[in-house]
Protein backbone atom coordinates (compact mmCIF):
# COMPACT_ATOMS: atom_id res chain seq x y z
CA UNK A 1 0.00 0.00 0.00
CA UNK A 2 1.38 3.19 -1.28
CA UNK A 3 1.75 5.60 1.83
CA UNK A 4 1.62 9.76 1.65
CA UNK A 5 2.84 11.70 5.07
CA UNK A 6 0.71 14.80 5.22
CA UNK A 7 3.22 17.72 7.56
CA UNK A 8 2.01 20.38 8.99
CA UNK A 9 2.81 23.27 11.26
CA UNK A 10 -1.01 23.88 12.27
CA UNK A 11 -3.36 20.54 11.97
CA UNK A 12 -2.77 19.59 8.62
CA UNK A 13 -6.52 20.11 7.57
CA UNK A 14 -5.49 22.13 4.50
CA UNK A 15 -3.01 19.59 3.33
CA UNK A 16 -5.39 16.72 3.33
CA UNK A 17 -8.28 18.35 1.61
CA UNK A 18 -6.16 19.04 -1.08
CA UNK A 19 -4.34 15.51 -1.16
CA UNK A 20 -8.76 14.10 -0.95
CA UNK A 21 -9.65 16.02 -3.97
CA UNK A 22 -6.55 14.98 -5.98
CA UNK A 23 -6.97 10.96 -4.80
CA UNK A 24 -10.76 11.21 -6.40
CA UNK A 25 -8.89 11.07 -9.36
CA UNK A 26 -7.41 7.58 -8.86
CA UNK A 27 -10.64 5.54 -7.78
CA UNK A 28 -9.53 2.19 -6.49
CA UNK A 29 -5.96 3.25 -5.24
CA UNK A 30 -4.94 2.20 -2.26
CA UNK A 31 -3.28 4.72 -0.37
CA UNK A 32 -2.44 5.27 3.25
CA UNK A 33 -2.52 8.58 4.01
CA UNK A 34 -0.84 9.42 7.51
CA UNK A 35 -0.74 13.18 9.22
CA UNK A 36 1.74 14.74 11.09
CA UNK A 37 0.72 17.77 12.38
CA UNK A 38 2.63 20.73 14.50
CA UNK A 39 6.15 20.38 13.04
CA UNK A 40 7.16 23.68 14.03
CA UNK A 41 11.11 22.55 14.47
CA UNK A 42 14.04 21.64 12.01
CA UNK A 43 14.39 18.25 14.15
CA UNK A 44 10.94 17.30 13.64
CA UNK A 45 10.74 17.99 10.00
CA UNK A 46 13.79 15.60 9.80
CA UNK A 47 12.25 13.06 12.11
CA UNK A 48 9.09 12.98 9.53
CA UNK A 49 11.61 12.91 6.64
CA UNK A 50 13.09 9.56 8.30
CA UNK A 51 9.47 8.54 8.86
CA UNK A 52 8.81 8.77 5.25
CA UNK A 53 11.83 7.48 4.12
CA UNK A 54 11.56 4.02 6.18
CA UNK A 55 7.78 3.23 4.83
CA UNK A 56 9.17 4.38 1.18
CA UNK A 57 6.34 7.23 0.98
CA UNK A 58 6.63 10.87 0.23
CA UNK A 59 5.62 14.18 1.65
CA UNK A 60 3.11 16.80 0.97
CA UNK A 61 3.53 19.27 3.68
CA UNK A 62 1.79 23.13 3.86
CA UNK A 63 4.76 24.56 6.49
CA UNK A 64 4.88 28.24 6.16
CA UNK A 65 7.81 29.09 8.23
CA UNK A 66 11.34 29.20 6.16
CA UNK A 67 13.24 27.41 8.48
CA UNK A 68 11.46 24.19 9.29
CA UNK A 69 10.29 24.30 5.46
CA UNK A 70 13.84 25.16 4.40
CA UNK A 71 14.95 21.61 7.04
CA UNK A 72 12.19 19.52 5.23
CA UNK A 73 13.28 20.22 1.71
CA UNK A 74 17.23 19.36 2.22
CA UNK A 75 16.75 16.19 4.45
CA UNK A 76 14.00 15.17 2.26
CA UNK A 77 16.73 15.36 -0.89
CA UNK A 78 19.33 13.93 1.23
CA UNK A 79 17.24 11.02 2.17
CA UNK A 80 15.66 10.57 -1.31
CA UNK A 81 12.25 11.21 -0.17
CA UNK A 82 10.00 13.50 -2.88
CA UNK A 83 8.51 16.44 -0.63
CA UNK A 84 5.72 18.30 -2.11
CA UNK A 85 5.06 22.05 -0.78
CA UNK A 86 1.61 22.90 -1.36
CA UNK A 87 1.64 26.32 0.16
CA UNK A 88 5.05 27.57 -0.28
CA UNK A 89 4.17 28.44 -4.46
CA UNK A 90 1.17 29.75 -3.99
CA UNK A 91 2.62 31.94 -1.17
CA UNK A 92 5.67 33.06 -3.77
CA UNK A 93 3.25 33.76 -6.83
CA UNK A 94 1.39 36.34 -4.31
CA UNK A 95 4.21 38.02 -3.26
CA UNK A 96 5.24 38.59 -7.02
CA UNK A 97 1.65 39.31 -8.24
CA UNK A 98 0.87 41.69 -4.98
CA UNK A 99 4.40 42.94 -4.85
CA UNK A 100 4.64 42.89 -0.74
CA UNK A 101 5.96 40.30 1.78
CA UNK A 102 4.00 37.79 3.48
CA UNK A 103 3.01 39.46 7.12
CA UNK A 104 5.78 38.99 9.04
CA UNK A 105 8.00 36.89 6.53
CA UNK A 106 10.24 39.72 5.06
CA UNK A 107 12.30 37.78 2.13
CA UNK A 108 10.24 34.81 2.00
CA UNK A 109 10.27 35.02 -2.22
CA UNK A 110 13.69 34.39 -1.68
CA UNK A 111 13.64 31.43 0.54
CA UNK A 112 10.73 29.63 -1.52
CA UNK A 113 12.85 30.64 -4.69
CA UNK A 114 15.88 28.93 -3.05
CA UNK A 115 15.40 25.32 -4.43
CA UNK A 116 14.02 26.28 -7.43
CA UNK A 117 17.69 28.28 -8.16
CA UNK A 118 19.58 25.38 -6.61
CA UNK A 119 18.24 23.80 -9.35
CA UNK A 120 19.10 25.48 -11.86
CA UNK A 121 22.77 25.60 -10.57
CA UNK A 122 23.14 21.75 -10.50
CA UNK A 123 21.68 21.48 -13.75
CA UNK A 124 24.42 23.66 -15.54
CA UNK A 125 26.89 21.91 -12.84
CA UNK A 126 26.35 18.59 -14.32
CA UNK A 127 26.65 19.71 -18.14
CA UNK A 128 29.79 22.00 -17.27
CA UNK A 129 31.63 18.97 -15.13
CA UNK A 130 30.31 15.77 -17.50
CA UNK A 131 32.90 13.36 -18.57
CA UNK A 132 36.02 14.91 -16.71
CA UNK A 133 35.49 18.52 -17.74
CA UNK A 134 36.91 21.12 -15.71
CA UNK A 135 39.05 19.38 -13.46
CA UNK A 136 40.18 22.38 -11.86
CA UNK A 137 36.85 22.40 -9.87
CA UNK A 138 36.39 19.15 -8.96
CA UNK A 139 36.64 20.33 -5.22
CA UNK A 140 33.04 22.17 -5.83
CA UNK A 141 31.08 18.72 -6.35
CA UNK A 142 28.62 17.03 -4.11
CA UNK A 143 29.31 14.17 -5.72
CA UNK A 144 32.03 12.51 -8.13
CA UNK A 145 31.26 9.74 -10.12
CA UNK A 146 34.07 7.48 -11.16
CA UNK A 147 34.05 4.62 -13.57
CA UNK A 148 35.07 3.45 -17.23
CA UNK A 149 32.28 4.29 -20.28
CA UNK A 150 29.23 3.22 -20.26
CA UNK A 151 29.01 2.95 -16.75
CA UNK A 152 26.10 5.80 -16.70
CA UNK A 153 27.98 8.06 -15.28
CA UNK A 154 26.38 10.87 -17.26
CA UNK A 155 23.13 9.74 -16.77
CA UNK A 156 23.24 9.35 -13.45
CA UNK A 157 25.16 13.09 -12.70
CA UNK A 158 21.67 14.60 -14.68
CA UNK A 159 19.55 12.46 -12.43
CA UNK A 160 21.00 13.26 -9.11
CA UNK A 161 21.86 17.36 -10.04
CA UNK A 162 18.14 17.22 -10.68
CA UNK A 163 17.68 16.01 -7.35
CA UNK A 164 19.80 19.00 -5.95
CA UNK A 165 23.24 17.60 -5.92
CA UNK A 166 26.29 19.53 -7.43
CA UNK A 167 27.48 16.47 -9.33
CA UNK A 168 30.54 15.60 -11.38
CA UNK A 169 31.84 12.19 -13.54
CA UNK A 170 35.17 11.21 -14.32
CA UNK A 171 36.12 8.76 -16.90
CA UNK A 172 38.92 6.21 -16.06
CA UNK A 173 40.24 5.07 -19.06
CA UNK A 174 42.99 2.49 -19.90
CA UNK A 175 45.95 4.49 -21.26
CA UNK A 176 45.34 7.98 -19.40
CA UNK A 177 46.27 8.32 -16.19
CA UNK A 178 43.52 9.34 -13.31
CA UNK A 179 43.56 13.46 -12.27
CA UNK A 180 46.04 13.44 -9.57
CA UNK A 181 42.70 15.77 -7.52
CA UNK A 182 40.56 12.95 -7.55
CA UNK A 183 43.45 11.40 -4.09
CA UNK A 184 42.44 14.93 -2.74
CA UNK A 185 38.90 14.98 -2.78
CA UNK A 186 37.04 14.23 0.62
CA UNK A 187 36.62 10.23 0.42
CA UNK A 188 32.62 10.39 1.33
CA UNK A 189 32.22 12.61 -2.13
CA UNK A 190 33.23 9.83 -4.50
CA UNK A 191 31.35 7.31 -5.73
CA UNK A 192 33.25 4.21 -8.02
CA UNK A 193 30.86 2.52 -10.55
CA UNK A 194 31.92 -1.46 -11.54
CA UNK A 195 30.19 -3.64 -13.61
CA UNK A 196 30.24 -6.81 -15.09
CA UNK A 197 32.40 -6.83 -17.61
CA UNK A 198 29.99 -9.33 -20.01
CA UNK A 199 27.34 -6.75 -19.75
CA UNK A 200 29.76 -3.90 -20.53
CA UNK A 201 30.92 -5.47 -23.57
CA UNK A 202 27.17 -5.93 -25.18
CA UNK A 203 26.25 -2.44 -24.14
CA UNK A 204 29.46 -1.35 -25.59
CA UNK A 205 29.11 -3.04 -28.64
CA UNK A 206 25.55 -1.45 -29.65
CA UNK A 207 27.23 1.90 -29.06
CA UNK A 208 29.85 0.57 -31.59
CA UNK A 209 27.54 -0.76 -33.85
CA UNK A 210 26.04 2.26 -33.75
CA UNK A 211 29.36 4.08 -35.05
CA UNK A 212 29.68 1.44 -37.79
CA UNK A 213 33.03 -0.11 -35.85
CA UNK A 214 35.07 3.07 -35.90
CA UNK A 215 34.66 2.54 -32.08
CA UNK A 216 37.89 -0.20 -32.32
CA UNK A 217 38.34 -2.43 -29.49
CA UNK A 218 36.35 -0.42 -27.56
CA UNK A 219 33.58 -3.15 -27.59
CA UNK A 220 35.95 -6.23 -27.19
CA UNK A 221 35.36 -8.33 -25.02
CA UNK A 222 39.18 -8.88 -23.57
CA UNK A 223 39.79 -5.28 -23.48
CA UNK A 224 36.74 -4.51 -21.36
CA UNK A 225 37.79 -7.07 -19.12
CA UNK A 226 41.41 -5.56 -18.85
CA UNK A 227 40.18 -1.96 -19.02
CA UNK A 228 38.03 -3.11 -16.22
CA UNK A 229 40.62 -4.80 -14.06
CA UNK A 230 42.54 -1.60 -14.30
CA UNK A 231 39.71 0.99 -12.59
CA UNK A 232 39.33 -1.21 -10.51
CA UNK A 233 43.28 -1.40 -9.25
CA UNK A 234 42.60 2.78 -9.15
CA UNK A 235 39.65 2.27 -6.96
CA UNK A 236 40.94 -0.24 -4.33
CA UNK A 237 44.16 2.34 -3.97
CA UNK A 238 41.27 4.63 -2.05
CA UNK A 239 39.67 2.10 0.26
CA UNK A 240 37.59 5.10 1.66
CA UNK A 241 35.63 5.22 -1.52
CA UNK A 242 32.31 3.78 -2.16
CA UNK A 243 31.82 1.03 -5.05
CA UNK A 244 28.79 0.95 -6.38
CA UNK A 245 27.81 -2.26 -8.82
CA UNK A 246 25.74 -0.63 -11.57
CA UNK A 247 25.16 -4.40 -13.51
CA UNK A 248 21.22 -4.09 -14.72
CA UNK A 249 20.62 -1.95 -12.25
CA UNK A 250 17.68 1.28 -13.47
CA UNK A 251 19.27 5.25 -12.66
CA UNK A 252 16.77 5.36 -9.58
CA UNK A 253 18.13 2.28 -8.06
CA UNK A 254 21.90 3.18 -8.86
CA UNK A 255 21.07 6.89 -7.54
CA UNK A 256 19.41 5.72 -4.48
CA UNK A 257 22.01 3.71 -3.35
CA UNK A 258 24.14 6.13 -4.00
CA UNK A 259 22.43 9.13 -1.49
CA UNK A 260 21.85 6.16 0.86
CA UNK A 261 25.73 6.14 1.44
CA UNK A 262 25.92 9.81 1.11
CA UNK A 263 24.08 10.26 3.75
CA UNK A 264 25.52 8.41 6.23
CA UNK A 265 28.68 10.70 6.03
CA UNK A 266 26.51 13.69 7.54
CA UNK A 267 25.48 16.99 6.04
CA UNK A 268 28.22 18.21 3.51
CA UNK A 269 30.99 21.26 5.38
CA UNK A 270 31.05 24.26 4.01
CA UNK A 271 35.28 23.62 3.23
CA UNK A 272 34.00 19.93 1.37
CA UNK A 273 32.04 22.46 -0.77
CA UNK A 274 34.55 25.04 -1.89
Amino acid sequence: MNRIFIASDGTGRTAEQALSAALVQFPGARVNIIVRANIRSRKRAREVVHEAAKAGGFIVHTIVTDAVRESMVNSGRKNNVETIDLMGPLIARLTETLAVSPSEKPGLFGQLNRSYFRRVETMDFAFRHDDGQRIEDLRKAELVLLGVSRTFKTPLSIYLAFKGWFVANVPITLYHEPPAVLGKLTPHKVFCLDTNARQLAELRRARSDYLKGAAGEYADPEYVRIELMHARQFFFKHPRWAIINVTHKPIEEIATEILAIRGKAGKPKREDLF
